[in-house]
C-alpha cells in the first residue's frame, strides 16, 4: 500500500507543515472534494464544452453514410507501385534478362508477393518486364507497355 519509492523523511513533507491549518492548503471555498468535475470525459457536452471544442473538434456527433453489414474480404486490395515491381526479381536476375537478346523477359507475379493491384507511381526502366496482377491501374499499363513489358490480368 502506497507509493514506497518516495524515500523523503515523513517529517519533512508538506502535509506535516499544513497540520492545523484546517484546509490543508486545499482552500475553503473549493473544498478538496474526491471528482468535483466528474470522472473521465465527464461534461464535454455541458461544463467543459470549450476544453473540447478548442482541444478535440469534431468529437461529438456523426459523420458520412452507414454501411451495414460491411465485409472485408470483397475490398481487400493491396496495391504496389511501379518503382517497387523490379525489386521483386532482385539485382542478379534483373541483370541476366538484361544480357539475354532471345527476347526472353522476368514474370513477376505479384499476387505472390501479396499484392492485388498494380499503381503507375515511379518510374521503370528501358527494359522489358511482365507483370501478373489482378489488377492494373492506366497508368501502369501505359508505364509497363512503354518499356516493352506485358500486363497480364489473373482472376
Amino acid at each position: 500500500p502506497g507509493d514506497t519509492s518516495s524515500k523523503m523523511p515523513t517529517a519533512a513533507k508538506k502535509h506535516r507543515k499544513e497540520r492545523g491549518s484546517e484546509h490543508c492548503g486545499n482552500g475553503r471555498i473549493g473544498k478538496h472534494r474526491k471528482h468535483s468535475s466528474g470522472r473521465g470525459n465527464a461534461g464535454g457536452q455541458h461544463m467543459h464544452r470549450i476544453a473540447f471544442d478548442k482541444y478535440h473538434p469534431g468529437y461529438f456527433g456523426k459523420v458520412g453514410m452507414r454501411y451495414f453489414h460491411y465485409k472485408k474480404n470483397p475490398h481487400h486490395m493491396p496495391t504496389v507501385n511501379l518503382d517497387k515491381v523490379w525489386s521483386m526479381v532482385g539485382l542478379e536476375q534483373r541483370k541476366e534478362y538484361a544480357k539475354k537478346t532471345d527476347g526472353t523477359v522476368p514474370l513477376i507475379d505479384v499476387t505472390h508477393f501479396g499484392f492485388f493491384k498494380v499503381l503507375g507511381k515511379g518510374k521503370l526502366p528501358a527494359q522489358a518486364i511482365a507483370v501478373k496482377a489482378k489488377f492494373f491501374s492506366k497508368q501502369a499499363e501505359e508505364k509497363i507497355k512503354a518499356a516493352g513489358g506485358a500486363c497480364i490480368l489473373s482472376a
